[in-house]
């Protein structure tokens, strides 16, 4: 996935400073904002969400055996 970035912002530095040297400063920042920046932070936000919700799973599971899920206290109080 950051190689897929690394690739989008090289072409798009390119075409800022191009359009910086051709037409106007303030041109050159938009396209950098505009095609670059902004798009790429969607992209990282977007593509990044499964490993998100993997992190936040794996520090919300219960680390001793002492928590049991509604499942596991249904089928252990059956059995007695």
């Amino acid at each position: 996935m950051y190689i897929i970035a690394i690739g989008w912002m090289f072409v798009v530095v390119c075409m800022a400073a191009v359009e910086a040297t051709t037409s106007s400063f303030l041109g050159g920042m938009g396209t950098l904002l505009f095609y670059g920046l902004l798009p790429l932070g969607l992209f990282l936000w977007l593509f990044g969400t499964p490993q998100r919700r993997r992190n936040r799973n794996k520090t919300s599971q219960p680390t001793s055996g002492a928590s049991f899920t509604r499942r596991q206290r249904e089928t252990s109080q059956d059995d007695q």
